[in-house]
């Protein structure tokens, strides 16, 4: 198990661009599958990203030309670069990192980080 931790997220304008950063404390490795959601007042979490134990990353529509998921091993840490934002990508975004054991699924979520883009 791991703990994750978001950060990066805050005000911005439509148009305008975040990095959202999720620190892992516990190595991540290349065992977890790691993925950023996010989920809307009244909606459902939604897969924003996913960055796969194979080095495959794959986008919700919505995202794809204008999100990008990276990791960075060395550091523990995951990535997701978010340019030109639109109202709709407001949310609070959540880490996650995900992998099969023994027992089932080992999955990790963080606490969270609030995007908020003004029109």
């Amino acid at each position: 198990q791991v703990q994750l931790v978001e950060s990066g997220g805050g005000l911005v304008q439509a148009g305008g661009s975040l990095r959202l950063s999720c620190a892992a404390r516990g190595s991540i490795s290349s065992t977890y599958n790691m993925g950023w959601y996010r989920q809307a007042p009244g909606k459902q979490r939604e897969l924003v990203a996913v960055f796969t134990t194979t080095g495959s990353t794959n986008y919700a529509d919505f995202a794809k030309g204008r999100f990008t998921i990276s990791r960075d091993n060395a550091k523990n840490t995951v990535y997701l670069q978010m340019n030109s934002l639109k109202p709709e990508d407001t949310a609070v975004y959540y880490c996650n990192a995900r992998r099969s054991n023994a027992y089932g699924l080992d999955n990790n979520w963080g606490q969270g980080t609030q995007v908020t883009v003004s029109s």
